[in-house]
């Protein structure tokens, strides 16, 4: 193949840094080892949340939202550990991002504005209709259809100014580039790295891009390539057991309730589902349940993922506590007592043991419970990052022509789980690669 501007490795986010450098102009290259990487990525995998503070849908609905207020909110999530210099990158690209999604590449964008996500202080959180990865990174793949790819192939070295590519067979190629985009998500297909930097939540169930291994921080740390927040990761508590389909945490934000498999509640669950998948993995037993009513379950309808776990079955309704505590094996007394207490919490005649404040309605039956697994989603740590998405060195200088976004670069959810607010992996990844694109197209004049 003749040398090209642009070999992106990753057909999930990277997809945007291929469409925006073709848009400058600079030639294109997508290389992806997955064949199915319109299924099988954590990009498609997503509910396709994409923060945007200042975007014209904001201002259109009279919501108030800046960069600095989201980067506020950013340290305010992670207690100060993020990078704010890479979080205000991605505070800043955030609007920008989401008005080109929908202008440039054609995506039908809308704000979500019928319930909030945790430790987003404004409304600013971006979806197209049917809020689904799959049905989003469908639409990248057909604007894309004019850009080179070679799928499948995996990128395994870089050096002397050309991308090494591998075939299934073993073939190589040499493909010669000005610079190269990693966007081969993050290392959660990789047992070995997880237990190592992730021990809390190593043994829940990875719900991921089995191609996530690693990739990119073997290519970097050959290259010299500086890495941060290795212990980050976005978990999920709400993944439903045995359809492996998404509920999602618009059932909590809704007014729904979390339980063990004893049915009892041990937390706030509006603290965010990222860490809650740690403490439901804390719990005596390998799984629990959320339970919702009627209008909860009529709320979640416009996520594409949760007609999916209605239509797996998953959900087991109820007429009363008594149906209910069968249903999930259960003391009936034990679960009347939780639904009683957070029943009182929520209508505001008492306190919730917990100090959960959020709560739309109290639940009512019939009531229905869906059986739920703790899973790891991706890893949120990688190879250093600038403003510019550029990889940098131990000692802070970039390395030509190499660039990171989504999994294979460092977050902006500090350190852990808890940092991990809704969006910020999709941010990342198609913010990351946007930003690098920007930049390389700027310095090819």
């Amino acid at each position: 193949m003749s040398g090209v501007d642009l070999v992106v490795a990753g057909a999930g986010g990277g997809l945007a840094g291929a469409l925006r450098a073709a848009s400058h102009g600079l030639s294109v290259v997508v290389v992806d080892v997955d064949e199915h990487f319109r299924r099988g990525n954590n990009t498609s995998m997503s509910t396709a949340m994409i923060p945007g503070a200042g975007s014209r849908w904001q201002r259109e609905a009279a919501i108030t939202d800046s960069p600095d207020r989201f980067v506020a909110d950013i340290m305010a999530k992670t207690h100060g550990q993020a990078d704010e210099r890479l979080a205000r990158a991605l505070a800043s690209v955030s609007a920008p991002l989401v008005e080109w999604l929908a202008d440039g590449v054609g995506l039908p964008m809308e704000l979500v504005t019928d319930f909030p996500y945790p430790g987003h202080s404004a409304l600013r959180c971006h979806t197209i209709p049917g809020r689904s990865g799959r049905a989003m990174l469908d639409h990248l793949a057909r604007a894309a259809s004019g850009i080179d790819m070679l799928v499948p192939a995996r990128l395994v070295g870089i050096g002397d100014g050309a991308a090494v590519v591998e075939y299934p067979d073993g073939a190589r190629e040499e493909i010669d580039c000005a610079a190269v985009l990693l966007a081969t998500g993050g290392f959660g297909a990789a047992p070995d790295l997880v237990r190592r930097h992730l021990p809390e939540i190593a043994d829940a169930t990875y719900h991921g891009g089995e191609h996530a291994s690693g990739d990119a921080l073997r290519i970097g740390a050959g290259l010299g390539a500086a890495t941060a927040f290795m212990d980050a990761y976005q978990g999920h508590a709400a993944v439903a057991l045995p359809a492996g389909t998404l509920v999602g945490w618009a059932t909590i934000m809704h007014g729904a309730v979390m339980t063990d498999r004893a049915g009892d509640r041990f937390g706030d669950e509006t603290c965010g589902y990222s860490e809650y998948a740690a403490k439901l993995a804390a719990r005596r037993g390998d799984h629990g349940w959320i339970v919702l009513d009627r209008r909860i379950h009529d709320a979640c309808l416009p996520f594409q993922d949760f007609r999916d776990t209605v239509e797996s079955g998953a959900l087991h309704w109820a007429a009363d506590t008594g149906e209910l505590a069968e249903t999930m094996d259960v003391e009936p007394a034990r679960l009347e007592a939780t639904l009683a207490a957070a029943g009182r919490a929520a209508s505001g005649t008492a306190s919730d043991p917990f100090g959960r404040t959020w709560w739309e309605a109290p639940l009512e039956p019939p009531y229905a419970a869906v059986r739920v697994s703790p899973c790891l989603f991706h890893t949120q740590g990688g190879l250093v990052v600038d403003q510019h998405a550029r990889v940098l060195r131990e000692d802070g200088t970039p390395i030509a022509g190499l660039y990171a976004s989504g999994g294979a670069a460092m977050g902006v959810s500090g350190h852990g789980a808890a940092g991990y607010l809704a969006g910020n992996g999709l941010l990342p990844a198609l913010g990351l690669a946007y930003l690098a694109a920007d930049h390389l197209a700027g310095a090819a004049g």
